[in-house]
């Protein structure tokens, strides 16, 4: 029987590249979820349920195709997203947010490109 590994390093970079587009906000459950993915204490076939479930949100495949179905679209993406931090919430440690609001602060830092939301002053 062959034992398949995740491929870590592959699915960080792909979050990263997704996390442009998403957003800080929509970054931080994915982010939480990659943490509780690489903790030692999350049962293996939780981590795969976690993988499969990123891999769906940021790879460029979708069930509902959100170009012809606009709202639609996004809500397999959100739904599964939701559905899957619910589940898993109970591995989520203090350390792992922290972790998550760091690596935050890296990507949406005020001096790069990656920024949240822009204040419009009128």
């Amino acid at each position: 029987m062959a034992i398949f590994n995740i491929d870590y390093k592959a699915l960080r970079e792909s979050i990263f590249k997704w996390s442009r587009k998403a957003g800080r906000t929509a970054t931080r459950p994915v982010l939480l979820m990659w943490y509780v993915m690489k903790s030692k204490d999350t049962p293996r076939a939780d981590k795969w349920a976690i993988f499969a479930s990123l891999a769906y949100l940021i790879l460029p495949i979708d069930i509902l195709d959100s170009k012809r179905l606009p709202v639609i679209g996004w809500l397999d993406e959100v739904t599964s997203l939701a559905i899957l931090v619910q589940k898993m919430s109970k591995y989520i440690t203090p350390e792992m947010e922290i972790m998550a609001d760091v690596q935050l602060d890296r990507w949406f830092s005020t001096g790069s490109e990656y920024i949240e939301y822009e204040l419009i002053e009128g």
